[in-house]
């Protein structure tokens, strides 16, 4: 028996080295490649100044493309760098709607576990890598995150049937959106309806394809040009239902330190094109604002971080955040 147990001790011992230097050893991430320029003084700055100037206001929007890793990530940096200057925060979030405001505080209060949060909130499907290091921590500084956007289903209804149809709304559901709500004819709506056709219009080769586009002539007519005036009625509506959501997460905002005595600093997280340009949510939370300081922090993907014409970006926002593009380089920032 004694035998046994030195043999077993031997193979042990000397399988030991074979088997730590077969594992591949693992290795944290840390270095995240980005640049930031900053579009009023013209200069590239690092995220400390970009912290510093920021939280000298009252909001701060960083619009992102939803599928840009590394953007998410400095998201979260932007988020704690801006705890240790404001301890007093709020992080709002378009990804969150405003009916599920109640599963949020009760899982921040610990009434409810995380599974429930979860099942109850409607979370987007990147919600675990993506947003949920942001609400963690927030639930670690105890501040609140709040859900600015208007539910998905009443803005669908808007899509479908005009703005109109928002005054016989439920009363339940009528103050989940924005008590007011404008659709001015303007440089956004002229930016989003020509993202939107560009959406919609028929790609090279889909001429004949009756499935490629909603609104391709169903007896694959290649000379027959598309019904534009069914387009143009389309995208309308769908500038409706993107109004909607912009006046409803602007009011969320504006509701957050509007005659507020003590005044949290509010960190907005949207996508990019709800608050480029100071237009979209960021045009809506200024009108509610008049006296607020607010800036914007546009996450740029490029393909190169060292070959950058910033002029190019010089309208975008407050703030340039340039990271590297993804492999799959699809704008995702609606």
């Amino acid at each position: 028996m004694k035998k046994l147990m030195f043999f077993l001790v031997l193979f042990i011992f000397f399988s030991l080295p074979i088997s730590i230097k077969a594992q591949k050893p693992s290795v944290p991430e840390y270095y995240i490649a980005h640049r930031v320029y900053d579009t009023q003084t013209k200069q590239w700055i690092d995220l400390e100044t970009l912290l510093a100037n920021v939280t000298k206001g009252e909001v701060v929007f960083i619009g992102e493309q939803h599928n840009d890793d590394d953007g998410h990530k400095l998201e979260l940096a932007i988020v704690q760098g801006v705890a240790r200057r404001r301890p007093n925060s709020v992080v709002a979030m378009e990804m969150f709607e405003r009916d599920a405001q109640v599963s949020l505080d009760e899982y921040f209060s610990g009434r409810i576990s995380e599974t429930e949060f979860l099942s109850r909130s409607r979370p987007w499907p990147n919600y675990m890598s993506d947003y949920r290091p942001i609400v963690e921590f927030a639930r670690s500084q105890k501040w609140r995150v709040i859900g600015t956007n208007a539910p998905q289903r009443l803005a669908r209804a808007v899509a479908n049937n005009g703005l109109s149809i928002v005054e016989r709304f439920s009363q339940p559901d009528r103050p989940l959106i924005a008590e007011q709500i404008e659709c001015p004819t303007d440089s956004y709506r002229e930016r989003f309806s020509q993202t939107m056709l560009a959406m919609m219009a028929p790609r090279g080769g889909e001429e004949n394809n009756p499935h490629a586009n909603p609104h391709a002539n169903p007896h694959g007519n290649a000379t027959a040009a598309p019904d534009m005036n069914a387009i143009n009625e389309r995208i309308e509506r769908f500038y409706f239902a993107q109004c909607v959501k912009d006046e409803t997460m602007g009011e969320s905002i504006a509701k957050l330190i509007k005659d507020k005595e003590v005044k949290p600093f509010i960190v907005h997280i949207n996508g990019a094109f709800h608050s480029d340009y100071g237009e979209g949510t960021m045009s809506r939370a200024r009108r509610r604002l008049p006296n607020s300081q607010i800036n914007n922090i546009s996450i740029v993907p490029v393909e190169n971080i060292d070959k950058i014409n910033p002029d190019e970006y010089s309208k975008q926002a407050s703030y340039i955040v340039f990271t590297l593009k993804p492999a799959d380089d699809t704008q995702e920032g609606n």
